[in-house]
């Protein structure tokens, strides 16, 4: 079996969760996020993109319910051992087959959370699942149960991100090696995900980011590659991944002269991430991680060129995004515990005179102060 985590990790994740379900008064639970499953049982596979669904107990019996090209898959990379396949067929509605199941895991009238908000629930399949669901029992949005449970970090999970940064440092370096005036966007990207993979790596939950002139303040991956000028800004998101556990980085490497707002917009973006490694520690909120990143963009004048956010938790995650939900933004109440992977990341793409600068990296908390999980240094980069 393809496992990644041994059976005992699974039990106490198990045990984790069902007290939290009682505590909920929850019995039972329907995991859509690919994440969830994958965190429970070592469930892998991006067959979510079709309708499957993991039926968890309060008392911890677990069903899956999924199509037939992932029986296998299920079999072969999770410890379930009950798997119902629902039929492709004309105007299926696996929402019945979920019903039925429901009803031969003796659950008719229960109290059922939902997982809603995940890329593993499309609206049409909300709309069909409340229509079967809403005279069946009580059910109620249980979206982020798992996904707070997920946040704090076992030394397994540590073990994973850790062997993730590396990878991440190794995608730097393969990136430093090409980057200069007439590189090749397409050459670069390809380095960088080469050495993920080299390093025994997996895929992204989301693409790279890689652009420069214009696009280089440009926040998400866009199709199309030019050539580095002579004197360019080449923006670079991109994230180590080890067994769907992700480090992220971010960097904006200027090539030739750095103009004066290069140089100015850089000492902002350092000077507020190390503020921000004082308040990235437990005592503090996700929502003081942000104050403290709007508090020095905005008194330097930035807030027309920062974003509403700086950064967000990191761990096991699919396509779309590897993004968990847990975000620093105003107002955000959640505690910052020892060993959670927290991705921070500076972003200044000033319109007005077309300059971008970036600096991120990903920590892991502990007891005390942040421990920075980059071999590399956060310094200025200029080739």
């Amino acid at each position: 079996m393809a496992l990644h985590f041994d059976r005992p990790e699974f039990a106490v994740r198990l045990a984790r969760l069902t007290d939290k379900m009682r505590e909920e008064k929850l019995d039972a639970l329907l995991l859509f996020a690919q994440e969830s499953m994958y965190w429970l049982t070592g469930y892998d596979t991006f067959g979510y993109c079709f309708f499957q669904t993991l039926v968890v107990k309060s008392d911890g019996t677990m069903a899956l319910l999924t199509r037939s090209a992932d029986l296998r898959q299920a079999k072969h990379t999770s410890i379930l051992e009950n798997v119902h396949i629902w039929v492709d067929r004309v105007n299926a509605d696996p929402t019945v087959d979920l019903r039925n199941l429901l009803v031969e895991m003796d659950l008719l009238g229960a109290r059922i959370g939902v997982e809603y908000d995940t890329h593993g629930m499309t609206g049409r399949v909300a709309r069909m699942l409340d229509a079967q669901l809403t005279s069946f029992g009580q059910i109620v949005d249980a979206s982020y149960l798992v996904s707070r449970l997920r946040l704090v970090k076992s030394p397994a999970e540590v073990a994973y991100v850790e062997r993730a940064a590396v990878l991440a440092d190794d995608a730097l370096d393969a990136a430093l090696g090409l980057a200069k005036p007439g590189a090749d966007e397409a050459d670069i990207l390809a380095a960088m995900q080469g050495a993920v993979f080299t390093g025994g790596g997996d895929y992204p939950a989301n693409e790279f980011i890689v652009g420069s002139a214009e696009d280089a303040l440009l926040c998400r991956y866009k199709a199309g590659r030019r050539k580095l000028d002579a004197n360019d800004q080449l923006t670079l998101e991109w994230a180590g991944t080890f067994a769907h556990y992700h480090a992220g980085m971010m960097r904006t490497v200027v090539i030739g002269e750095p103009s004066y707002r290069h140089r100015e917009l850089y000492n902002a973006c350092f000077e507020t991430i190390q503020a921000i490694e004082t308040v990235l520690k437990p005592s503090y909120s996700f929502g003081d991680v942000f104050d403290k990143h709007a508090k020095i963009m905005d008194e330097r004048g930035l807030s027309r060129h920062r974003l509403n956010a700086c950064g967000y938790s990191l761990g096991a995650r699919f396509s779309p995004s590897w993004m968990e939900h847990q975000m620093f933004h105003v107002g955000n109440p959640q505690a910052i515990e020892p060993n959670m992977s927290l991705f921070v990341h500076m972003i200044i793409m000033d319109s007005d005179t077309g300059t971008a600068m970036t600096l991120g990296q990903t920590y892991l908390t502990t007891d005390d102060a942040p421990r920075a999980l980059s071999r590399h240094s956060l310094d200025f980069i200029n080739v």
